[in-house]
């Protein structure tokens, strides 16, 4: 890894449908050097994909929280459990295991309060892996360069 190819990683994280030709002019490549440069980050795992930025309202989220989740015991079958039971949840956007006093951080979002609180009762808050939940509730995001 170089500054060429973290250029080329900065570039694409703003724009990841920027045509070869105009990345290899920023990166100040020739395009054929350039493309290769992409496929090897792209092969060796670098570049993992690439994604469509939402516009919230459009899609119907009107409601954004981050959600910390403590669970009832700390063993891996419990982590497991919680991670399976999250991944098919259409709400859980992300899932963070991470260090502190809890174990999981969770983006969620919905249509509304109400929908959100019926994802808290009715999905999180029966799994037997989870003993604590506290909400966080996202009132604007003044900066978010998530892709």
């Amino acid at each position: 890894m170089d500054r060429i190819d973290e250029k080329i990683l900065q570039t694409l994280s703003a724009n990841g449908r920027i045509s070869n030709l105009e990345l290899a002019d920023r990166v100040g490549l020739s395009p054929s050097a350039c493309l290769r440069r992409v496929q090897e980050l792209e092969r060796n795992g670098t570049i993992t994909g690439y994604r469509a930025v939402l516009n919230p309202e459009a899609t119907g989220v009107g409601f954004v929280a981050y959600v910390t989740v403590g669970l009832s015991e700390h063993s891996k079958a419990a982590q497991e459990g919680f991670e399976r039971a999250m991944a098919p949840l259409p709400e859980v956007r992300e899932c963070h295991n991470i260090t502190g006093a809890v174990e999981y951080l969770l983006r969620v979002e919905s249509r509304d309060l109400t929908s959100y609180k019926r994802f808290h009762t009715e999905q999180l808050g029966v799994l037997p892996q989870v003993r604590q939940i506290t909400t966080h509730v996202v009132m604007g995001s003044p900066k978010d360069e998530r892709a």
